[in-house]
């Protein structure tokens, strides 16, 4: 097994590099539908086959022995997950890209491939809250100091670095409340440090933002969600820059995580309509948004792209655009009444489903809970609801949000 884990990088690299070249001309949706395969290599057909395997078969034992071919066992890939691979680094402007079973998986095998006991790290406040979970449970018993930063620090994020100072996380804009951070700037004091930079991209994916272009060693997605589109994949993705891809590699190798081969073939197949869901995503909820902020039953609405939100400013100058997930914090006067109000608004929805995770084509809503943060203050005005706004018609979901709104009375 030691010698499976060892299989060929440079080759994999080299593919990945190669596609990156012819891609990077193209505009993003030109991207999306050709990037990762050739159908010239497998007769013509448009989308790859999907191969499912464990073994892998040599032509003679010298061959086993030196690994002389191009693939050795399923964890170390095949001609499906490399397909994926191929156009997500593509996407990403990256040396080579991981495949994982959950978007989670990728946050964690990233931590776990840069950081070793004794060492600091910073998270952002606003990461994914499972990801916290991790670090409270996972890092902090195998000797890994966490400390939580505010998001809106930038280059102050200089007076927390300590010699032992290994890695920073960031996550933009923040889980369930949305706070943008400035990339380059904390990039910057990162690698003066010597630290390496991640950076959880779900939100926006690499077409309305692409993290290694803005100074971050890894871009990590949840492809769960955008990427493959139709809430019925789990699946992470990590990419690498030049730097740091051959350490990523080797400890995916050691921990021996890795993607299915179907579910890669559905993450490639939902990435080739990413490009005009997400416009879809975007109008929807941008619409819904300007909506919500002039209803009086609304305190404020927390969405990057409005001009009205604390980040707006960043968000206009690194991002693209904007995906369909925001929050609002609904009025209420009084406290005590936060979970039972919040409850009441989503007891009334019919076509907002109550569920978590988002990217699909389903509209979703939730009451955040963020009692677990460090640094940030929960919204005192009343509850903090996330939707995700998904592909139905604007109308008809204003017209469900209305009806929550009714609930309240």
């Amino acid at each position: 097994m030691e010698r499976v884990a060892q299989a060929d990088t440079n080759q994999t690299q080299d593919i990945m590099s190669d596609s990156d070249h012819r891609s990077k001309n193209l505009g993003p949706n030109t991207q999306l539908v050709r990037a990762g395969y050739d159908p010239f290599d497998y007769h013509g057909f448009i989308n790859p086959p999907t191969v499912r395997a464990s073994t892998v078969l040599f032509p003679n034992a010298a061959a086993m022995e030196t690994h002389s071919q191009k693939y050795t066992y399923a964890t170390r890939g095949t001609p499906t997950t490399d397909a994926l691979c191929d156009a997500v680094n593509a996407l990403e402007g990256a040396a080579g890209t991981i495949l994982v079973p959950s978007g989670l998986a990728a946050v964690t095998l990233a931590f776990l491939a840069y950081l070793s006991p004794g060492d600091h790290v910073l998270i952002v406040d606003s990461v994914y809250g499972n990801v916290r979970h991790f670090c409270d449970t996972m890092l902090k018993r195998f000797g890994v100091e966490v400390e939580y930063y505010d998001p809106s620090v930038g280059a102050a994020i200089e007076t927390l670095f300590k010699p032992n100072t290994r890695l920073v996380h960031l996550e933009a804009p923040g889980s369930n409340t949305f706070e943008m951070q400035d990339v380059p700037a904390i990039a910057a004091v990162a690698h003066r440090h010597d630290a390496v930079v991640t950076m959880d991209n779900a939100w926006a994916t690499p077409l309305y933002f692409r993290p290694l272009d803005f100074g971050v060693d890894i871009s990590i997605q949840a492809s769960t969600k955008y990427p493959a589109g139709h809430s019925d994949i789990l699946l992470g993705t990590v990419s690498a820059n030049a730097e740091h891809w051959k350490r990523l590699r080797q400890a995916n190798g050691a921990l021996g995580i890795c993607g299915a081969a179907d579910d890669a073939y559905q993450v490639l197949r939902g990435l080739r309509t990413m490009g005009v869901r997400l416009e879809r995503h975007q109008s929807g909820a941008l619409e819904i948004a300007r909506w919500l902020e002039a209803r009086s039953e609304v305190a404020r609405v927390l969405h990057p792209a409005l001009p009205s939100f604390p980040g707006h400013d960043i968000w206009k100058r690194d991002f693209k655009g904007a995906s369909g997930v925001f929050s609002f914090v609904l009025a209420v006067a009084r406290k005590d009444e936060f979970k039972a109000k919040a409850q009441s608004f989503l007891d009334g929805l019919s076509l907002f489903g109550l569920g978590y995770s988002w990217g699909g084509f389903s509209s979703l809503a939730l009451h955040v809970d963020l009692e677990e943060r460090r640094i940030l203050q929960a919204p005192d005005e009343g509850p903090v609801l996330r939707l995700h706004i998904g592909l139905e018609d604007v109308a008809d979901l204003k017209a469900d949000l209305a009806k929550g709104f009714a609930a309240l009375q």
